[in-house]
C-alpha cells in the first residue's frame, strides 16, 4: 500500500523569471492573478481551457508561459532544467520495500522520517502497520506470529528497558512496516520516476505515478508519456 497526502507546490513566479531569462522575455510572460479584464491574468490568456475560476483571485499559468514550458520540458533536461525549480512537498506512507527503491533518487530530494530506532516500541503492532494486501492466507498467518513475536518482545522491552528485547523488534522487524515521510522533491525528479516506474510491477510505483498525473500542470512532467 502506499498513501500520499497534504500536497504542497512552491515557486512557479521565480521559476518563470528563470525560465525567460535567457532569452530577456519577461514581457512576454502572461501568468498571474485569475481576476479578469486588464489588470489580471484575463481568461483569453488561462491555460485552463474553459476557466471555472470566477475570478477567484487564485494564480494560474498562462498560455504563453505553458507553450513555454512545454517546449523547453519536450526538449530534454538539459533545457527543462526550470522544472528543477517547482518544489513539491507531500508525505508518503509506504513500506520499507518500497522507500529502498525510492532511495535511489538521492539528488533533488529530501525527506524527514518517522524513526523506528526512537519510536518503535511507541505503540502496539497490529496487521495494519504492514502492507500485506497481496499476501496468502498462508502467508497472513505467518506475518501475524511475526507480529506477536515482536509485541512480546516490545511488552519486555517495556518494562526491563533491555536493548537485547529492542534488537530483537529492529531485526525481526518485516520490510513490509509501513513508513511515513515528508519528502521534498521537484518536477523535474518527478518526472524521472515518471518515466521509469510508471508501469513498474510494484502496485506502490503505478499509484505513486498516478498521484504524479493529479498534479497541476502534470503536462510539465509527463509530456507525451502517459501513451506511450
Amino acid at each position: 500500500m502506499i498513501k500520499i497526502e497534504n500536497f504542497e507546490i512552491m515557486g512557479w513566479d521565480h521559476v518563470i523569471r528563470g525560465m525567460r531569462n535567457p532569452m530577456n522575455s519577461w514581457d512576454k510572460s502572461d501568468s498571474g492573478i485569475c481576476k479578469g479584464g486588464d489588470d489580471g491574468i484575463g481568461c483569453n490568456n488561462c491555460t485552463d481551457c474553459g476557466c471555472d475560476h470566477s475570478y477567484d483571485h487564485s494564480w494560474q499559468l498562462g498560455k504563453a508561459d505553458h507553450e513555454l514550458m512545454m517546449k523547453l520540458a519536450k526538449a530534454g533536461s538539459v533545457h527543462g532544467k526550470f522544472r528543477r525549480m517547482i518544489t513539491v512537498y507531500m508525505d508518503i506512507t509506504a513500506p520499507l520495500y518500497w522507500w529502498k527503491e525510492f532511495d535511489t533518487y538521492k539528488v533533488g530530494t529530501v525527506a524527514n522520517s518517522c524513526s523506528t530506532m526512537h519510536k518503535i516500541h511507541a505503540k502496539e503492532f497490529t496487521l495494519g502497520d504492514f502492507s500485506h494486501e497481496h499476501l496468502r492466507p498462508a502467508s497472513v498467518k505467518i506475518l501475524s506470529m511475526v507480529i506477536k513475536c515482536m509485541n512480546d518482545y516490545r511488552e519486555k522491552f517495556l518494562k526491563d528497558k533491555e536493548k537485547y528485547n529492542w534488537r530483537q523488534m529492529i531485526q525481526f522487524l518485516p520490510s513490509s512496516y509501513n513508513q511515513k515521510r515528508t519528502v521534498m522533491l521537484n518536477y523535474e525528479v518527478l518526472s524521472n520516476i515518471y518515466q521509469y516506474r510508471r508501469e513498474h510491477k510494484l502496485d506502490e510505483w503505478r499509484e505513486f505515478c498516478h498521484c504524479i498525473e493529479q498534479l497541476p500542470y502534470s503536462e510539465i512532467i509527463t509530456c507525451d508519456m502517459e501513451g506511450m
